[in-house]
C-alpha cells in the first residue's frame, strides 16, 4: 500500500467521487494510515471547504465510512473528526445547499445519533448549525420518513400476529447470525436516490454500518450451509403451491358452484392455500434477511483479509528494505581488508 504523504492524500481526495467503490477504497487507505489521523482530518477539512457544493456531501460520506469502520482499530479518527465536525457543520450551514445535500446530511446525522457514533448533544449542535442553511427540505423529508416508518412498523406488527399451520421459522443458528449482523433497531429510511448512496447507510451488504469483528471461517461456512434449508430450497412446499387447484385463484370459476356445500368446501381450500402462501412468504422474507446477513459476513471477512494483506505487504516491504541494507553492508569491504590492501601497497 502506498506510503503516506500529504501529496498522495490530496490526490486521492481530488479523485474521490460518490460511488461506493471510490469512497471505500480511499477509506481503507486512510484507516491503514490511522497514525496520521490528525494530518488526514486537517487536510480533509481544508479540501472540503474548498470543494464545490455538489462534492461536499461526498466528503462527508467519506468521513462517515472512516469513522464507523475504524472503531475496532482505535479511537484516533473518531476523536480527530469529532474535533473538526463543529466547524464543518458551521461551514455547511453557511451555504445554500441543494435539497439532495441537505437531505443527505440530515440523514447522516440521524444514523450517527441512532448508532451512538457521537454524543447526542454534539449531534444536536450539528443539526442546529446545519439548519441555518435556510432549507426546509430536510425537515420535510424527515417528516415523510417518520410517517413511512410508522406505516412499515404497523404492517410488520400485523404480519407478526399471524400464526399459520404451515409456518416454518428460520433455524436458530442462522437467526443468531441475522441478529448479529442486522440489529433490531431500524435504520432511518428515505426515498432512494441511488444504489451508491443507499449502500453508504445500510442499503446493501457493503454498508458502512458499525463493523463487527470478522466471522471465523467455520462460522461463515456454517451460515452458508444453513441457507441450504431456506424457503427457496423447499421443493415440497413449492410443489404444493404449484399444484393448488385453479378454482382457488380463478374468480371466474365461482359461477360453477352449485350449492352451499361446494361454496364452503372452496372457502376451506382458499383459507388453507392462503395460510400456506402467507407462511411461505414469511419464510422468503426471513431468507432475504438471512442472505443479507451472510452477505455482510462475507463483506466483513473479505475486508478483514484485505486489511491483513495490506499490513503483510507493508511488513514485507520493510523487511526487503532491511535486507537491502544488510546486503549492502556485507558487500562493502571491511576495515581489515582495507588495511591489508594498504600494507601490500607499502611493501611494493
Amino acid at each position: 500500500m502506498a506510503t503516506f504523504n500529504e501529496g498522495s492524500l490530496k490526490k486521492k481526495l481530488d479523485d474521490l467521487n460518490v460511488s461506493t467503490q471510490s469512497i471505500q477504497t480511499v477509506s481503507l487507505w486512510l484507516i491503514h494510515h490511522k497514525k496520521h489521523a490528525h494530518t488526514v482530518v486537517n487536510v480533509w477539512y481544508k479540501e472540503l471547504v474548498a470543494a464545490s457544493e455538489s462534492r461536499k456531501l461526498t466528503f462527508m460520506y467519506l468521513a462517515n465510512d472512516v469513522i464507523q469502520n475504524s472503531k475496532k482499530k482505535g479511537p484516533e479518527y473518531n476523536k480527530e473528526f469529532g474535533n473538526k465536525l463543529g466547524k464543518v457543520f458551521e461551514h455547511l450551514g453557511s451555504l445554500r445547499l441543494d435539497e439532495k445535500s441537505t437531505r443527505g446530511l440530515n440523514r447522516l446525522l440521524s444514523v450517527w445519533d441512532e448508532r451512538n457514533v457521537f454524543e447526542s448533544d454534539d449531534i444536536a449542535t450539528y443539526r442546529k448549525s446545519l439548519s441555518r442553511a435556510g432549507s426546509t427540505g430536510g425537515e420535510v423529508e424527515e417528516l415523510k420518513r417518520n410517517h413511512h416508518e410508522k406505516k412499515v412498523k404497523d404492517k410488520e406488527a400485523k404480519k407478526r400476529e399471524y400464526t399459520g399451520k404451515y409456518e416454518v421459522h428460520t433455524s436458530k443458528k442462522l437467526r443468531k447470525e441475522i441478529d448479529a449482523y442486522h440489529p433490531s433497531t431500524p435504520e432511518p429510511r428515505v426515498r432512494k436516490e441511488s444504489e451508491n448512496e443507499m449502500s453508504l447507510f445500510g442499503g446493501s451488504p457493503h454498508a458502512s454500518s458499525p463493523p463487527a469483528d470478522p466471522p471465523e471461517p467455520e462460522q461463515l461456512i456454517e451460515a452458508l450451509q444453513e441457507l441450504e434449508n431456506a424457503a427457496t430450497s423447499d421443493a415440497l412446499v413449492r410443489e404444493k403451491i404449484a399444484n393448488l387447484p385453479a378454482e382457488v385463484s380463478d374468480v371466474s370459476l365461482l359461477s360453477k358452484l352449485q350449492d352451499t356445500s361446494q361454496g364452503r368446501a372452496l372457502s376451506e381450500k382458499v383459507e388453507e392455500a392462503l395460510a400456506m402462501l402467507e407462511a411461505y412468504n414469511k419464510r422468503l422474507a426471513e431468507e432475504m434477511e438471512a442472505r443479507k446477513a451472510v452477505a455482510r459476513m462475507l463483506h466483513d471477512y473479505i475486508a478483514h483479509q484485505k486489511d491483513l494483506l495490506a499490513q503483510a505487504e507493508e511488513t514485507l516491504e520493510e523487511h526487503r528494505l532491511k535486507q537491502g541494507k544488510v546486503k549492502k553492508v556485507r558487500e562493502e569491504p571491511s576495515m581489515f581488508d582495507k588495511s591489508t590492501d594498504i600494507s601490500k601497497v607499502n611493501q611494493h
